[in-house]
């Protein structure tokens, strides 16, 4: 089969749907199909297998990013193209029109790769723009993957806004009404679990035959216990990106504030919190600075996965905080290491992570119940060792993405044999 990924940043370090491509379309081209894939930057790291086709992006974002002039290395005048001055003026005044753009380019770049390579299906991740709608429109058939929601982005980021201002800017950024136009005439949406499919279900008033929940996986050949890395004690983990506030790192920092406050605990258990994150992410450590845990906070950039698969064997326990989660993969990816997880019962944590089994999870956003299950595996290293084993086992028994790579495989077929009943 041909397939055609679209997605408009494409880096594993730019989010899960980043993961989720560069596995997917690995196993899909490992099963024998011919996988291309268009993206926009940061680029990804695919496999030599998958056929990549770049498009390029104005945003302001991530031209800032790069730290050069913004001409750098691109001719003067395509900044007056129509489609690239709109993304460069519309990101300048502060809104989110990366994924409108790129998939416009991918559109245009769709047509002319079609007539070479005659694709069977197309199949977009958490883009839903108006070219995807284009290429839908073409005749093409189109599935799309939805992890979460922009509207539900947009709730959670005004739920913790303190400030008029920072409720002005979330209003302005996120674009409203495009995913949900563009998801109902889709011939499937695919969501990573059952509560994302509930979720996406209502905010896009989907029926039930329009989508469809395949979890995600996570690579157990990389993300494995390491007997020979040591533990540093009392060493918290976070991985995400502070700055989505459906992460809840806001939270976690507060729940160190608290623990903090209570000093070491009797048996002289102490705790430090290892805050993997974007290094130019602002709102962690100026709350770190803020609540004065500053000194039991440090703060790690990108790493590599085998790099990142350490840190986690590192931790004695990893906490993801999240207000809402299509999936969860730092904390699947924890588990797949021997490492218990403290999670919230939002979104999909309660489909990953087995309460009182492989880690713990408390009610989303608040402080408190973190800091008192923190406290509590810290102070337990038999209750650590044994979820951390039951973490493993069940990771490799119930997700892979070899798994989900043949279960949307299997959808494929679904949509392309519906299409052809219909003719």
């Amino acid at each position: 089969m041909k397939i055609l990924f679209t997605l408009h940043q494409g880096n594993m370090y730019s989010g899960g749907q980043g993961v989720y491509t560069a596995e997917v379309t690995r196993e899909l081209a490992r099963l024998g199909h011919d996988v291309h894939l268009i993206v926009g930057p940061p680029w990804p790291d695919a496999d030599p297998a998958v056929t990549v086709h770049r498009v390029p992006s104005y945003s302001v974002y991530r031209l800032l990013e790069t730290q050069k002039f913004w001409f750098y290395g691109r001719p003067w005048k395509s900044f007056f193209h129509p489609l690239n001055a709109y993304e460069l003026a519309t990101s300048r005044a502060g809104q989110f029109s990366v994924m409108s753009a790129f998939s416009w380019r991918a559109y245009m770049l769709w047509r002319e790769l079609q007539q070479r390579y005659q694709f069977d299906i197309v199949h977009d991740v958490q883009v839903l723009g108006y070219g995807t709608w284009m290429i839908h429109a073409s005749g093409m058939p189109v599935v799309a993957n939805i992890h979460h929601p922009l509207s539900i982005d947009r709730l959670n980021q005004m739920r913790q806004a303190t400030r008029l201002g920072w409720m002005l800017r979330v209003q302005m950024f996120y674009p409203f009404w495009m995913q949900e136009v563009v998801a109902r005439r889709m011939d499937r949406i695919i969501t990573g679990s059952r509560k994302s499919l509930e979720s996406v279900k209502e905010a896009f008033a989907l029926r039930d035959d329009q989508i469809t929940a395949i979890h995600d996986g996570v690579d157990t050949n990389v993300f494995r216990p390491m007997p020979d890395v040591p533990k540093k004690p009392g060493m918290i983990l976070f991985v995400g990106n502070s700055e989505d506030r459906n992460k809840g790192a806001k939270f976690l920092i507060e729940a160190v504030k608290i623990l903090k406050d209570r000093g070491p605990s009797a048996d002289g258990v102490d705790f430090h919190l290892v805050f993997k994150d974007r290094l130019d992410a602002e709102m962690a450590p100026k709350l770190a600075t803020e609540l004065g845990v500053r000194d039991r906070m440090t703060f790690v950039g990108r790493l590599p996965v085998e790099e990142l698969a350490r840190l986690y064997n590192e931790a004695e326990v990893l906490v993801s905080p999240s207000v809402y989660e299509g999936f969860g993969l730092p904390a699947a990816e924890a588990n797949a290491c021997g490492v218990p997880v403290i999670a919230t019962t939002a979104g999909a944590f309660p489909e990953v992570i087995a309460d009182g089994e492989t880690g713990i999870l408390v009610q989303p956003g608040q402080a408190q119940p973190l800091a008192d299950a923190i406290e509590a595996l810290l102070r337990d290293p038999a209750k650590r060792r044994t979820m951390g084993a039951a973490g493993t086992r069940r990771i490799a028994e119930q997700f892979s993405w070899r798994v989900t790579a043949e279960k949307t495989l299997a959808l494929y077929e679904e949509v392309l044999a519906h299409r052809r009943s219909r003719t």
